[in-house]
């Protein structure tokens, strides 16, 4: 069977690819049936240079393109349709992160619901406020004067008196 894929080139930490077609079970480096184009993703826009007319040759063949490829090809405007996958994440890791999304919602949950009552609480206490300074605008507060008689100032004045004596 054929593949379209990307055989890696370029130095150290500076890739760039070019586009091949070889058996799908052999090495990338052991050789191509023929080199369709290159693809430099480093380089302000990604520079892709493809031969399209050998590329849909061979696709018509039955060469299958890689998912990257494909998604390269649908992006040039080579090949119509949707874009695929490229990356296969295993069911153990995506429950992984399928738990790690449910906690984050419920946190973002928990703390716009603590916002919502603290701010609910924030008008409680001061439509309170109003409500106090409202009725103390109303009525104004008198304090009562309460006349205590002469007689017994004194005996309190005698009983404190008597104490410290003692």
């Amino acid at each position: 069977m054929l593949a379209i894929r990307l055989q890696r080139m370029g130095k150290k930490k500076q890739p760039s690819y070019r586009l091949i077609v070889s058996e799908k079970h052999k090495d990338t480096q052991a050789g191509s049936l023929e080199i369709l184009g290159h693809y430099n993703p480093l380089v302000e826009p990604s520079e892709l240079v493809l031969k399209e007319e050998r590329i849909k040759h061979w696709i018509s063949v039955g060469a299958q393109p890689s998912n990257t490829v494909y998604n390269l090809l649908i992006k040039a405007g080579v090949v119509k349709g949707e874009k695929r996958k490229s990356v296969v994440i295993t069911k153990k890791r995506q429950g992984k992160i399928d738990i790690k999304n449910t906690e984050k919602i419920q946190k973002e949950a928990d703390a716009k619901a603590k916002a919502i009552a603290e701010k609910e609480a924030a008008k409680a206490a001061e439509e309170a406020e109003k409500e106090v300074a409202k009725a103390a605008a109303e009525e104004p507060v008198m304090e009562e004067v309460v006349e205590v008689p002469a007689e017994e100032v004194k005996t309190e004045a005698v009983d404190n008196e008597t104490e410290k004596s003692e």
